[in-house]
This record gives structure tokens, C-alpha cells and sequence, in this order.
């Protein structure tokens, strides 16, 4: 099996997401719009990142793990609220997890 790059893995995140902002906008509208705002940027960062220079190509690493933790924390707060099950939100706070570590060590690449 082919290994999956961090672009993809995040795409495939928001691909799981996209019902639940669905199921969260029935209870609480501003968290479903904050929710897609920072998975599009989890996406859209990496994108940009892998085409600047190094300097660049940091920061929009880290800008996308740091969205990628905003993610988490809104996936928790529906949880929480009981917007969504908590096994979806451990779910995809796994793959979030993986997302966010891989960003983080291209951010901080030389």
C-alpha cells in the first residue's frame, strides 16, 4: 500500500467532516462555520506550504497544525454538547492527530 501524503490525509479528514458540520449546524451554527473555516485551512495551508520556500513553507505548516488542533477542540466542544457521538469525535481526532503531527515536523524542517 502506498503511503498517503498529509495533503491527502487532510482532504479525507474534511471528506468525514462535511456531514457533521451538517449535523452540527442544526444545534449551533457559529461552531459549524468555525469548524469549516479551520478544516479548510488545514487543507489550504498545506497546499501553500508545499509551494514556497522553506521559510514560508514553515509557517503554513504550522498555521495548518494549529488549525488542525482548532478542529479538534470544535469536534470535542459538538461532542461535548452531544451534537455528535463522542466514538466519531475520537474517530477523527485520531486522523486529526496524524495530520497535525506531520505538519508539525514540516514546520519545523531546516
Amino acid at each position: 500500500m502506498l503511503k498517503m501524503n498529509v495533503y491527502d490525509r487532510a482532504r479525507n479528514v474534511v471528506r468525514e467532516l462535511a456531514p457533521l458540520v451538517h449535523t452540527i449546524r442544526e444545534h449551533d451554527k457559529s461552531l459549524a462555520e468555525q469548524l469549516k473555516r479551520a478544516a479548510q485551512s488545514v487543507v489550504l495551508n498545506i497546499a501553500e506550504g508545499r509551494g514556497n520556500d522553506a521559510g514560508n513553507a514553515r509557517a503554513r505548516f504550522s498555521t495548518a497544525c494549529g488549525s488542525a488542533k482548532e478542529v479538534r477542540a470544535a469536534l470535542n466542544v459538538a461532542s461535548d454538547w452531544g451534537y455528535i457521538e463522542s466514538h466519531t469525535a475520537t474517530h477523527l481526532d485520531e486522523k486529526l492527530d496524524e495530520v497535525c503531527a506531520i505538519t508539525w515536523c514540516l514546520g519545523r524542517r531546516p
